[in-house]
């Protein structure tokens, strides 16, 4: 009899990983391995077969998500008998010790736990108090630095002593002594001090770690190439009396070294403990052969790493498709169209997901999604023009164009330029008094404080009018990015994500001239506004986009990965980390690989980017694939015919766009009908209807169809 124990459900290498009886055992995980189901009848197998007590397991899983997800096998497995097993986060089991543990400190047994925003609330407190603005020093940066010092054990009065005399510096150690002082005021912990206050307990008080080591007979970690020193370190000690460590991971999919997790803590495991048992989960239960082997082929180029080779019985499936566009659009454009193929063949959108390494990369491809009328979300992320820096430089060109209320109290004073809210207020108010702007009233002198900074506001705005007359819209917004000194400022906190979409929206701005060469300022804000306002409901029948980071743990049938550029993805900064960065990137690339399925697509595009400054060319982790597993559609096509590959793939669409003549109807995604007035270099003057009258754009341009009589 199997019990509750299905065996026959397992592979040989799951059944061997289930009923290993080593003190010391961990279980090399493979993407798609069924990793939950055996860490799950592991547990289920100690109750059943070995009678271990369930209030004797403890299993610590990476999220909330993963903890629901297992107790609910387990209980469906066991019912009732199994409800005492542990399994939690690592930041929950802290929590529930520091609840009977933590008057060794001092503090009492309902100390307050603070997240994110309750921290943000202290750092408004002390920034307030010392004369500090968030703009000079974010709360993310500061944060980060309150982090690191906890964990290197730096308590404020050795922070300040370690300044060196930089301000930058004594301002950090002045916020991080108030920080401190007030989680003392609250008996308040934060989620770094859950895990540091309970391995210092255990560093101080061995009755209470043996208490507790005692009490887990069986302890289980799940993810475990995730976790850092100080969270190796607590499972050490919990297992310091019963001395049963299970641990399940995969160090290829090691990804977040860069918030302290390192893939030498699963690789070495075997070190710290000589008698560990290693079983490995090789059998993929998600991707076909092409994918899996497609891979393996980038994986293995890592040298740090444990050999494992994913197999499936998938055998089969289309191979991996690899495109090169000639830029951004025709890249979206080309992922579109085959979005558009894969769901008019019946594949559902939410089982499609397109992936990229930085979030900068979603905004050619949000353009055409909202152009198709696909409904799209962005999981875990801001919609590109809806970002916070995106929406700042789009104000500073309305205030060339318009110079519009809301354009105005969005940019005086970002960056910051001493400009208080109680100013506002007051231009505010004589505005509405004069009937007029609030930037005409500093315009013609009317606020008389503040004068010289708001004289030089304005000198600022009037200067780039005028050059609007003679430059080009890029040059422009170069202009706007360091006149307002507002590239400076994300520099000066090191926002390389937000500095990327800045470059991002150069890019997009060049390309906008190169298809309307002869557009205005005013005409690009207003094509702007057409993606922006749109309905915004999220769609049960979304397409995915979001960053590989995000798509961690999740599988869909079809996956778009764009960007695959040297300098993009392997990312420049990676790069500069020299083998470290590139084995962390390529371990990456196996992650976004294998969330598919069925079907794989690789793209990238060969054109100018302001992001690495120079012309792209395919990444390594495109190249490392053999033919074997990939369709490159590049390859098939002469050097010469590249930029012509988007309009070979669509001429079954309709008519040749290049055959425009003069009385021809024809169709725009985002203007509509029109008529073309004349043809000139490849130039269609086409008069749409009202409101977007005369435009100039390439006649061979995807977004441009013949209207068929």
């Amino acid at each position: 009899m199997e019990g509750m124990i299905k065996f026959s459900s397992l592979n040989e290498n799951q059944k061997e990983a289930v009923i290993a009886s080593e003190d010391h055992i961990r279980v090399i995980a493979g993407a798609g391995s069924g990793k939950t189901r055996v860490l799950t009848m592991r547990i289920v197998y100690l109750i059943e077969k070995l009678h271990v007590d369930p209030s004797r397991i403890l299993a610590i899983t990476f999220t909330n998500k993963a903890a629901a997800e297992m107790k609910t096998r387990i209980n469906e497995m066991l019912g009732g008998t199994a409800s005492t097993v542990w399994v939690s986060t690592i930041h929950s089991l802290c929590v529930r010790i520091l609840r009977e543990e933590i008057g060794f400190f001092n503090y009492p047994r309902n100390f307050t736990i603070i997240d994110q925003a309750d921290q943000q609330a202290i750092l408004k407190e002390a920034y307030k108090e010392q004369g500090i603005d968030k703009r000079d020093l974010s709360y993310g940066r500061m944060l980060d630095y309150i982090g690191n010092m906890k964990t290197a054990g730096i308590d404020p009065i050795r922070a300040s002593e370690m300044t060196y005399g930089v301000p930058i510096n004594e301002t950090k150690a002045k916020i991080y002594a108030y920080y401190i002082k007030r989680q003392k005021d609250m008996y308040a912990l934060d989620f770094d001090d859950l895990i540091l206050w309970t391995v210092d307990l255990f560093d101080k008080n061995a009755q209470a770690k043996n208490k507790w080591a005692k009490h887990f007979a069986y302890i289980h970690v799940d993810e475990f190439q995730d976790i850092d020193r100080q969270q190796y370190k607590l499972i050490r000690q919990l297992a310091s009396y019963h001395d049963h460590i299970y641990v399940v991971g995969d160090p290829d999919q090691t990804i977040y070294t860069w918030r302290g997790a390192d893939v030498n803590i699963i690789i070495n495991f075997a070190s710290d403990y000589k008698d560990t048992k290693t079983v490995i989960l090789n059998e993929n239960y998600r991707s076909t052969n092409n994918i899996l082997s497609g891979a393996n082929s980038v994986i293995k180029n890592n040298k740090m790493r444990l050999e494992k080779d994913l197999y499936t019985s998938r055998s089969g499936g289309p191979k991996i498709t690899h495109n090169t566009l000639m830029n951004e659009e025709y890249e979206a454009y080309y992922v579109r169209q085959e979005i558009e193929k894969q769901y008019e063949s019946g594949t559902p959108y939410h089982e499609i997901a397109v992936l990229y390494r930085s979030n900068y990369l979603s905004r050619a491809l949000e353009k055409v999604l909202v152009e198709a009328k696909i409904p799209y979300r962005v999981f875990g992320g801001i919609r590109f023009y809806e970002r916070a820096e995106i929406k700042d430089i789009l104000s500073y060109l309305r205030m060339i164009v318009t110079g519009d209320d809301l354009a105005f109290t969005r940019v005086i004073n970002s960056p910051r330029r001493g400009i208080g809210q109680k100013t506002i207020d007051n231009i505010l108010e004589i505005a509405k008094a004069n009937g007029t702007t609030m930037y005409e009233v500093i315009k013609n002198g009317d606020y008389p404080k503040s004068k010289s900074t708001l004289d030089s506001f304005v000198k600022m705005i009037e200067g780039w009018k005028e050059a609007l007359k003679t430059t080009s819209l890029e040059q422009l917004l170069q202009m706007v990015l360091d006149e307002s000194g507002y590239r400076q400022y994300l520099e000066n906190e090191n926002e390389t994500e937000r500095l990327e979409n800045i470059k991002a929206l150069i890019d997009d701005i060049s390309e906008y001239q190169v298809i309307y060469p002869e557009s205005t300022l005013d005409e690009y804000l207003q094509m702007i506004s057409l993606y922006t306002d749109k309905n915004s409901e999220e769609f049960a029948d979304s397409v995915n986009l979001m960053t590989i980071h995000s798509a961690k743990g999740l599988e869909f049938d079809v996956v778009f990965v764009i960007g695959m550029s040297e300098g993009v993805f392997p990312s420049e900064l990676s790069l500069s980390d020299g083998e470290k960065g590139l084995e962390e990137e390529r371990r990456l690339a196996y992650v976004a690989y294998t969330r598919a399925k069925r079907k794989l697509y690789l793209t990238d595009n060969n054109a100018y980017s302001f992001v690495t400054k120079s012309t792209k060319n395919a990444s390594r982790f495109v190249l490392e694939i053999p033919n074997d597993y990939l369709d490159d559609l590049v390859q098939k096509t002469e050097i010469t015919e590249r930029r012509s590959i988007f309009d070979e793939q669509r001429k079954d669409t309709g008519p040749s766009k290049t055959a425009l003549k003069k009385g021809d109807k024809v169709k725009h995604e985002v203007f509509g009908e029109g008529i073309v007035v004349t043809i000139e270099n490849k130039i269609a003057t086409i008069a749409f209807s009202y409101p977007h009258g005369v435009k100039k754009i390439l006649a061979s341009h995807p977004s441009l169809s013949r209207k068929e009589a």
